[in-house]
């Protein structure tokens, strides 16, 4: 099978090797969505957190299984799936109150062991999830939709709720999404016009640039007690420090990106406010009830994907993902 490796950073390069053999429990899956995040890009550049060389990366995937054995939960050959990619060790405290996200043996599948970046993979029954109506790029999309579905979960933002979301990439756009749904009030704030005007397809009625005194401009929309929720998607350790200037007394404010490195806090301004803080990391149980959402037309991932890339030649076009000049939303792999 062809296989994508990410060397070292800055350096794909193409393989051939067997496909894997599938165990029990597992489906072998053909690999036919690959969805490119801002993992894998921080990787490609040597930026990103818990990785080590070499990697095969690639972890939004989507699929059909071409072997399983007979099984409670209905999966057959044929059928379309997204493959979640975290695996828990099912036995430390977080994994027995059902937050295997931060599991402390979790590995993701393209960050701490390889990913889908190849024709072929097995994964275990309980991580494939099937539709028979989502297409394909849709299923590829829906890791990514829970990070945001996940980051929404733990700021609760409530009907008629100011919601502040920094960063209008891929997975602020998914905390967007459910953030709306929610009924909340958002504003979108970053530094690309064109971000923020995607932003506003997806139902976000006030936009905010960051270079322009963005504090203050959030103010003038919600007036002077801001917002009740903040999402700091950006994975900038600068935005997320000063994130909580946005937070009204009482506030919530959740890091959903994840940056190298660590933050500061004003904190008179942190006690003063009474603000809690939270931590988003991946989802944990949300891929049914997403696949759920998106097959009743509550989750629109139609103007998502931007960019079309195939396997084969993924090493000399990958890199032109990287410009801003490129407008990347979304890029999807074909396999």
């Amino acid at each position: 099978m062809l296989q994508v490796r990410l060397r070292e950073p800055g350096k794909l390069e193409v393989g051939e090797l067997p496909p894997p053999t599938r165990g029990p429990g597992e489906a072998l899956v053909r690999v036919r969505r690959i969805g490119v995040c801002g993992t894998d890009m921080h990787a490609f550049r040597g930026r990103q957190p818990f990785f080590s060389y070499p990697r095969v990366l690639g972890h939004e995937l989507a699929g059909e299984i071409a072997e399983v054995e007979a099984n409670e939960r209905g999966l057959a050959p044929g059928d379309r799936v997204a493959i979640e990619p975290y695996r828990a060790c099912g036995e430390c405290r977080a994994c027995r109150s059902g937050r295997y996200n931060c599991c402390v043996r979790l590995e993701v599948l393209g960050v701490h062991r390889d990913g889908g970046m190849q024709e072929w993979v097995t994964a275990p029954l309980a991580l494939l999830h099937k539709s028979e109506s989502l297409s394909l790029e849709q299923l590829a999309l829906i890791e990514t939709l829970g990070i945001g579905y996940h980051a929404a979960e733990r700021g609760a933002p409530g009907a008629g709720e100011w919601a502040v979301v920094i960063g209008t990439g891929p997975i602020g756009l998914a905390t967007i999404q459910f953030a709306v749904l929610a009924g909340a009030r958002v504003i979108a704030v970053d530094i690309n016009p064109a971000r923020l005007e995607f932003s506003r397809r997806l139902g976000v009625e006030h936009t905010v640039n960051a270079a322009e005194e963005p504090v203050e401009a959030v103010e003038r929309i919600t007036g002077p007690e801001l917002a009740h929720c903040v999402f700091d998607a950006t994975g900038n350790l600068e935005s997320m420090g000063g994130s909580i200037r946005y937070a009204g007394p009482g506030g919530r404010v959740v890091m959903v990106g994840l940056a190298v490195g660590s933050f500061s806090l004003d904190d008179p301004l942190f006690h003063r406010r009474e603000l809690t803080l939270f931590a988003s990391r991946n989802s944990a149980g949300a891929f049914p009830a997403l696949i759920r959402l998106m097959e009743e037309g509550r989750i629109d991932t139609s103007p998502w994907i931007t960019h079309v890339l195939d396997l084969a030649t993924l090493p000399e076009t990958f890199p032109q993902l990287l410009s801003p000049e490129a407008g990347v939303v979304k890029a999807m792999i074909r396999v």
